[in-house]
């Protein structure tokens, strides 16, 4: 699965999660406390998208992503991607 592909899924549950935000303002370099998530939105979105994505990694290793690229990167090596650029 591509990075794009794991954008893509990661922006369609922020904007479930998060329905008063813009599709326009789900961009990689932005972050979930930026787009006005609170932690119990974050906790949700992460869950969705692992869920989605059938996977299942230690919720630490999302703690230290600051926006959605760094997401995408976690999510893209723990899907067989590699490491991230």
């Amino acid at each position: 699965m591509t990075r794009e592909m794991i954008f893509q899924v990661v922006k369609a549950k922020v904007l479930e999660v998060l329905v008063d935000v813009s599709p326009d303002a789900v961009v990689p370099g932005v972050s979930l406390l930026e787009l006005g998530a609170n932690s119990v939105d974050r906790v949700e979105i992460s869950m969705a998208v692992l869920e989605q994505l059938d996977l299942r990694i230690p919720r630490v290793e999302l703690h230290g992503v600051s926006n959605l690229q760094g997401l995408v990167d976690v999510l893209h090596r723990h899907l067989g991607g590699g490491e991230s650029p």
